[in-house]
């Protein structure tokens, strides 16, 4: 068992990275803002435009993967993210470190994907749910010490988080991922991916990411801009949330190998949905840590369940299925900054709660949902 899990350790660090460098800009937006003479939706480009290219690349990143090898195609992005993050470390304007952070996007639209689909080939199906419930509180840690270390570094200087995503990416290089497609498979094509499950699925991920799954954005905003917290308590506050996806992903997991993902999907994006605009009432860093830890054990479980279908549903080609469901996903993290940053300046309640209004098309497209 432990053998298997340090076997596995490498698929998910890289899991870790992916959400780690979305997010690690977020407690940085003021320390931006100074150092390029910026505005916060000028800076908010280095959040949305990581994630633009990587959601439209994740449209065919799976299916190209496979056809040209996992490992392969995962060392080889982990070097460009690494060159990306020297770009960002290094950026003499706004244009350049924006540029940069689009190809460390460009980079994990081939890794994330690979690297869940890999997984799927490692282990039983009845077990599956589970391990994607590890590798998603992998993603949750990710995404909950990207706001510490960007916190830090925005006390210090922001430049050092991405020498440290250099560092990361270099070592991942080197360690093998495993769960290769078989050889001998037929190489997988596109068409299959564009069904009407497969759509459905894949703009109910999009509406959770636009809005309730992607609401820590709205979060980091809030903490630092209206309620004035530092960039290291920010972090922490956020780094509360991940903390709480990280406990709870195995147990999702476990849940949804039982359960089956509507029962579990359908739970999570109502709970999600209800609680999403909750953090907009704190009215100190305590209360929005409770909160959001509340709102975030929620919104783990979307995750998981989505995943789990995207990797799971087409076994001949899991990595573009996956990648497929991943671009709506990640669309919607890009898409939901430009809707409701700009709210918060005309109301922070209405901005959240407007935000977290989208998770009712995510539960009525489960509803639909039926288990194979």
């Amino acid at each position: 068992m432990r053998s298997a899990f340090l076997q596995r350790l490498p698929l998910y660090i890289g899991g870790f990275m992916g959400p780690f460098g979305t997010v690690v800009i977020v407690p940085m937006f003021p320390e931006l803002r100074a150092e390029f003479d910026a505005s916060s939706s000028a800076v908010s480009l280095g959040f949305s435009l990581y994630l633009i290219p990587f959601a439209a690349l994740l449209l065919v990143s799976g299916t190209l993967g496979e056809r040209w090898g996992r490992r392969r195609t995962v060392r080889g992005t982990y070097l460009l993210y690494a060159v990306a993050s020297i770009g960002c470390a290094l950026a003499p304007t706004l244009t350049v470190f924006i540029v940069a952070r689009a190809l460390q996007g460009v980079a994990n639209a081939f890794i994330t994907p690979l690297l869940l689909a890999g997984l799927a080939e490692t282990v039983p199906a009845e077990r599956f749910g589970r391990q994607v419930g590890i590798y998603s509180s992998f993603q949750a840690f990710g995404g909950g010490l990207g706001p510490i270390v960007g916190g830090i570094a925005a006390d210090t200087n922001w430049r050092y988080a991405f020498w440290g995503t250099m560092a990361v990416s270099l070592v991942l290089a080197l360690a093998p991922p495993t769960g290769e497609a078989p050889r001998d498979a037929a190489a997988p094509s596109l068409r299959p991916l564009l069904t009407g499950r497969m759509i459905a699925l894949s703009v109910a991920f999009l509406f959770a990411a636009a809005g309730p799954v992607g609401i820590s954005v709205l979060v980091g905003v809030a903490a630092r801009d209206v309620l004035e917290l530092s960039g290291t308590a920010t972090g922490l506050v956020l780094f509360g949330g991940a903390m709480s996806a990280l406990v709870l992903g195995p147990t999702w997991g476990q849940v949804l190998d039982r359960f089956g993902a509507r029962a579990v999907g359908l739970a999570t994006a109502t709970a999600a949905t209800l609680f999403a605009g909750l953090p907009s009432l704190a009215d100190n860093g305590w209360t929005l840590a409770i909160i959001w830890i509340i709102a975030s054990a929620a919104i783990s479980g979307v995750i998981v369940v989505f995943q789990a279908l995207g990797a799971s549903i087409m076994p001949e080609n899991r990595g573009g299925a996956l990648s497929f469901m991943l671009s709506f996903r990640f669309v919607g993290h890009a898409v939901g900054p430009i809707l409701f940053i700009p709210l918060i300046d005309w109301s922070v309640r209405g901005a959240f709660f407007m935000a977290a209004g989208l998770g009712l098309v995510t539960t009525a497209v489960i509803g639909t949902f039926r288990d194979a």
